[in-house]
C-alpha cells in the first residue's frame, strides 16, 4: 500500500462516519487533489467508500457541486486492517551496542 493511500485512509478513519469531500481529505492527508482523487476512485471501486454528489444548484451557490465520500462499514474495517499490516511491514531499526563496528 502506498504512503499516499495510507494518508488518505488515516484522514478518513479520523472520523469513520463523517462525509468529506476531496479537498477536505487532501488537506487532512497533506496531499494534492490530483493524488487524492485517483485513490478515492480506487477505494470506492473496492467497496471501501460510498460517495454522493452534493445536491445544490451551482449557479445559486456560486461553486461546483462537491462529491462527498464516506467509509463503508466494511471499508472502515478493511482500512484499519490494511494500515495495521502496512505498519507491521515497516522495518524496525536495529540498534547496535556502543562500540560495535558498523
Amino acid at each position: 500500500m502506498t504512503i499516499p493511500t495510507q494518508l488518505v485512509l488515516q484522514a478518513l478513519l479520523a472520523d469513520p462516519t463523517a462525509e468529506l469531500y476531496g479537498v477536505e481529505i487532501g488537506a487532512a492527508a497533506g496531499l494534492p487533489s490530483g493524488t487524492v482523487h485517483p485513490i478515492l476512485a480506487r477505494l470506492e471501486g473496492l467497496g471501501w467508500l460510498d460517495s454522493r454528489w452534493e445536491d445544490i444548484n451551482p449557479r445559486v451557490v456560486g461553486r461546483p457541486a462537491r462529491r462527498y465520500y464516506r467509509l463503508t462499514a466494511t471499508g472502515a474495517e478493511s482500512a484499519e486492517g490494511a494500515l495495521a499490516q502496512a505498519y507491521r511491514a515497516v522495518p524496525q531499526p536495529r540498534f547496535r551496542p556502543l562500540g560495535e563496528p558498523i
